[in-house]
Formats: C-alpha cells, sequence, structure tokens
C-alpha cells in the first residue's frame, strides 16, 4: 500500500523537506517545480486535514492546472478535466480514474526525470485550455 508522506502538520514542505522526503525523486521533482515557475505557475503548498498531509495546487493565473502530493517512491500529479477537455489529450497518456462527479481524473505518478516530459505535456495542454 502506498505510504504518504509529508503528513505532520507542523513542518512546511520547504526545499530541505522535500528533498530530505523525496530522496532519489527530488531532481525529478526539482526539475518540475523550474519548469512550473518559468511557465509561469504558482506552487501552493496547502497542508489539507481530510487527507492529513500537504499537497501542492499548481495554478496559472487563476486556473488550478494540477496538484502535486509526496509519496513514498514517487511524485502524485493529479489533474482534472471534464468529458469535453478530455478529448484533446494523447492517447498514450490517457489513465483516466473514476469520475468525481462530472469531471475525470487523471493521475501519473512522477518516478523518474524520464517521465517529465509527458507530464509537462499534460500541464502544457491543461494550462492553455479555455
Amino acid at each position: 500500500m502506498p505510504i504518504p508522506l509529508l503528513t505532520e502538520e507542523a513542518i512546511y514542505p520547504s526545499e530541505d523537506i522535500l528533498q530530505a522526503a523525496l530522496g532519489d525523486i527530488y531532481p525529478a521533482f526539482r526539475q518540475l517545480s523550474n519548469w512550473l515557475a518559468e511557465s509561469q505557475i504558482a506552487m501552493e503548498w496547502r497542508y489539507y486535514n481530510d487527507g492529513k498531509a500537504w499537497l501542492c495546487k499548481c495554478v496559472h493565473k487563476k486556473k488550478t492546472v494540477l496538484w502535486l502530493s509526496a509519496w513514498e517512491g514517487y511524485v502524485q500529479a493529479g489533474f482534472f478535466f471534464t468529458g469535453k477537455t478530455c478529448e484533446g489529450i494523447p492517447e498514450r497518456l490517457k489513465r483516466f480514474e473514476k469520475n468525481v462527479g462530472k469531471l475525470i481524473p487523471l493521475v501519473m505518478k512522477l518516478s523518474s526525470e524520464d517521465q517529465l516530459d509527458d507530464l509537462m505535456t499534460l500541464v502544457e495542454y491543461k494550462k492553455n485550455l479555455k
């Protein structure tokens, strides 16, 4: 069973905390966060009581593009699409989960730098949706 990281409400996920928690995955996460900043996507870390963990909401202007969470062995990226907006996603990246109301979640587990191109493709697609 996957083990969530960053579960201590009193410990904000600073760069040092993230590096210690993510270990070998940290370089891929660092590349992603640098690219998000260059793409004008702000990363907002908040502690959520319902999941008892810190989540990162990644926002472009007022649009939530994706959510990030830290797990043992990977960083999970979550996107939410509608029936209409999920049509433009490349077939190789379509890994949809069970619908949440009218929203269609797509989850990607980042465990190496090799997966960054696919993740960045999804981020760009979501960012540019109207």
